[in-house]
């Protein structure tokens, strides 16, 4: 076949631009894994579905996304796990999601206005997802609950949500809330009546109650912890009471549930899940001697100026700064939070 010399020229060097172009990206894609950047997905005003990817990663963890759905917070680590049933029957993580935006301390809400994130026990159903949320979509935590409300807890409209704003709530990016927010929808909709949803103010393990032991809110962690630890042994959401003014995890009382929050706890009349019971009050005695023989807590982890923000989006945050940061993590044009307050990381020098 006869071929037009300026035509093959022409062939020849965009054959030489598909190969630099394509060498370019690779080492692009190399330098930004290298550099632990995160890979931010296309942002879409569409109600979000599951992906084939994700549908693809439940099934490789034994999972079905119909089945049962939890989620839990740490605000600390600023990460969101979720976790699904597979097929032992009992509850294992699908994936954790990095926290673009928290607000407040450590410790919980108690009034409107303290942009305090929720931390408790949190149960959420159908009539809770938002599929149009001012930021982008959107889950109602339920704060307060009725121990909150008993306690005079005032505040509403707690969300988990898109964008990078926070004024008490989790925001979690359009990208990261739009696979959460279509996990949890798919498992409601197959019939689970609501999720739970675990806030704490970071992982409970013992060495991070230690560093924590001065905080004034430790008395109600040492209660949340319980339902931590019970979750941890049996990897199966606990039956969350509450009565004498705290959380009670898997009892069954006489009567029924106690009506009042605040009253005395009746008569216990079966303790749930009694096989874990020994390795959460193990639990409990190495906490207790580690907080007697600890040595003074360090004042830094109080240095807040105002809630938190994952590593990877701090980074980004940094680099990229606030405006170009928002618009590659929503379409709703919301501006991230006090980034001033993001960029001062209070857990950086622990």
């Amino acid at each position: 076949m006869h071929v037009v010399p300026h035509l093959h020229r022409a062939a020849n060097r965009l054959t030489t631009v598909r190969s630099i172009a394509s060498r370019t990206m690779a080492a692009l894609a190399l330098s930004a894994a290298l550099a632990g950047c995160m890979a931010l997905d296309g942002l879409s005003e569409a109600s979000p579905k599951l992906s084939g990817k994700m549908v693809a990663e439940m099934s490789r963890k034994g999972m079905k996304p119909e089945s049962p759905v939890l989620v839990r917070i740490f605000k600390q680590e600023s990460e969101l796990e979720v976790w699904k049933v597979d097929k032992s029957g009992a509850y294992a993580l699908l994936k954790t999601y990095p926290m673009c935006r928290w607000s407040g301390k450590l410790g919980p809400k108690t009034k409107i206005g303290d942009r305090q994130a929720p931390e408790g026990f949190y149960h959420v159903s159908a009539g809770q997802l938002n599929p149009n949320s001012q930021y982008y979509v959107s889950f109602n935590l339920g704060y307060p609950n009725r121990l909150e409300s008993a306690l005079g807890y005032t505040g509403e409209a707690l969300m988990v949500h898109g964008a990078c704003s926070s004024a008490g709530c989790y925001a979690m990016t359009d990208q990261g809330v739009g696979e959460i927010y279509a996990i949890v929808q798919k498992a409601l909709s197959a019939g689970q009546g609501d999720f739970q949803v675990q806030a704490f103010p970071f992982r409970m393990t013992a060495k991070n109650m230690v560093e924590h032991r001065d905080d004034p809110n430790m008395s109600f962690w040492r209660v949340l912890k319980e339902g931590y630890d019970a979750f941890e042994v049996t990897h199966r959401p606990p039956k969350v009471s509450a009565c004498e003014s705290r959380y009670v995890f898997n009892k069954e009382f006489e009567g029924g549930e106690p009506a009042d929050p605040l009253a005395a706890c009746p008569a216990v009349t079966n303790q749930l899940e009694p096989q874990a019971m020994a390795k959460i009050e193990a639990e409990e005695r190495k906490v207790e001697a580690a907080m007697t023989e600890a040595i003074p807590a360090s004042t830094s982890m109080s240095a807040y100026v105002d809630g938190g923000m994952h590593p990877r989006f701090r980074a980004l945050l940094k680099s990229e700064g606030p405006k170009k940061l928002a618009a590659s993590i929503s379409a709703t044009k919301y501006p991230i939070s006090r980034p001033e307050a993001a960029l001062a990381d209070p857990f950086a020098g622990r």
